[in-house]
């Protein structure tokens, strides 16, 4: 169930990206498209207190519905302010953006941290963990493949902790949606009320992620996208099953993915800042070269309880490229289509979501080890396709979103800055 639940969701996200994301945000604003996608992420897990086909099917709809808007408005949010933030520090917006997308991925990556220690904590209450065997060891890793199909799942937690666990995550989730209603600036609220003053033809907003398409570079840039949903996919699903539950057991899948997320939190951070004196192509050829040496010692390692440090190694690494491949493509996204942002990021969204499908659809039927080599060859086109961007881009700058775009809110803060107010954070 939980494969055919998430599948549906990233097959639900697509679908979204393809037309949602510009009507919402045009119509709604960032701020409250972000609260409506949020509503929806918590139905999910309204969804798993009783989880069963007819509740975690509609309710995983529901996620990849408002998924894909709810991540195109932050994107587009954090565009607007680094653009605006940039002449202010006399820097370049796409520095700016660089930063705030390391902050937010700081932070963001940090719920991996959180979540996990919270479901260790609870699941660690579990009396009936039990230990692996020595024999199951020769099926762990990528060097036996007869065991697709045959294998023992592992024993789950009780039903009880279970219910806990969602429950926090229910209540995390509301006091989101409360604090992001009452603080989040609602930074263009002016141009969504011009937007519904002077409507645009309907198929123009929502075709706009189609449209975007005919860009040569957003085209150029598909396999690097879909790359991101493949290799979080692997982490998640393959890596956690095939070796840290195979041979330790599912009571330690929380803790190798706390490790996963503190690497990737502070890594966001810090190449955020430094793509400002390396420049993004450096920070990518980074990541490449660290998930290539990952993947090959993932063909040949073959784990075993002994060998415990080994587990926390590879989600620290994967962590670490991670950071650049959600920081650097999120922001490269907002530097080449400045004027396109919400088709641009739903764009992001849609094929990123497609590379999760993919890797979900053939997740039970084909062996690990061929799954590391269908990973290593989406890396090896990535490395191909995006130094063709990156090299345009650097010979031919896309201009920047034009100044006074967001005049009237910019106005309004430097205003309430210099009389020391405070601006009001729930304007409408």
């Amino acid at each position: 169930m939980g494969v055919a639940s998430l599948s549906v969701i990233y097959a639900s996200i697509i679908i979204s990206s393809m037309f949602l994301p510009p009507i919402m945000i045009k119509n709604l604003g960032c701020k409250w498209t972000i609260v409506a996608g949020m509503a929806c992420y918590v139905s999910y897990s309204v969804g798993n207190f009783f989880p069963g086909w007819y509740s975690l099917i509609p309710t995983s709809v529901i996620l990849g519905l408002g998924g894909s808007p709810l991540w195109s408005a932050k994107c587009t949010y954090l565009t607007i302010v680094g653009n605006l933030q940039a002449p202010k520090v006399n820097k370049k917006g796409s520095d700016i953006i660089n930063q705030y997308f390391g902050i937010f991925f700081l932070i963001f990556q940090s719920s991996a941290v959180w979540g996990n220690l919270m479901s260790s904590l609870i699941f660690g209450q579990d009396t009936t963990i039990a230990d692996i065997p020595e024999e199951q060891l020769q099926f762990c890793g990528a060097g036996v493949c007869d065991f697709i199909g045959n294998s023992t799942p592992p024993k789950q937690p009780e039903r009880k902790l279970v219910q806990i666990l969602v429950g926090c995550y229910i209540g995390v989730g509301v006091l989101a949606m409360i604090i992001v209603s009452v603080f989040l600036d609602n930074i263009d609220s002016q141009q969504t009320r011009e937007f519904r003053g002077n409507r645009e033809p309907f198929c123009s907003t929502f075709l706009a992620t189609f449209r975007l398409l005919g860009d040569w570079r957003l085209l150029t840039l598909i396999p690097l996208t879909m790359y991101s949903g493949f290799e979080q996919s692997f982490l998640s699903g393959e890596y956690t099953k095939n070796y840290v539950t195979c041979a330790l057991g599912i009571h330690y899948v929380g803790f190798v993915m706390i490790c996963f997320g503190a690497t990737n939190s502070v890594c966001s951070f810090v190449f955020g800042r430094l793509a400002e004196y390396t420049g993004r192509a450096p920070l990518f050829f980074l990541a490449a070269a660290t998930n290539f040496s990952c993947i090959l010692a993932l063909l040949f390692w073959r784990p075993h309880q002994k060998e415990l440090p080994v587990f926390f190694v590879f989600p620290a690494l994967w962590g670490m490229a991670d950071a650049v491949w959600q920081t650097q493509t999120n922001s490269l996204y907002g530097v080449l289509f400045p004027r396109a942002k919400e088709a641009a990021f739903a764009n992001y969204r849609m094929w990123e979501s497609l590379g999760f499908v993919i890797a979900f659809a053939y997740s039970t039927f084909i062996c690990l080890e061929t799954k590391l080599y269908i990973l290593l060859a989406v890396l090896l086109l990535t490395t191909v396709t995006y130094p063709i961007v990156e090299y345009h881009e650097r010979k031919n700058p896309t201009p920047p979103i034009e100044e006074g775009t967001y005049s009237k809110h910019k106005e309004a803060m430097v205003e309430a800055t210099d009389d020391k107010d405070i601006v009001a954070q729930t304007s409408l």
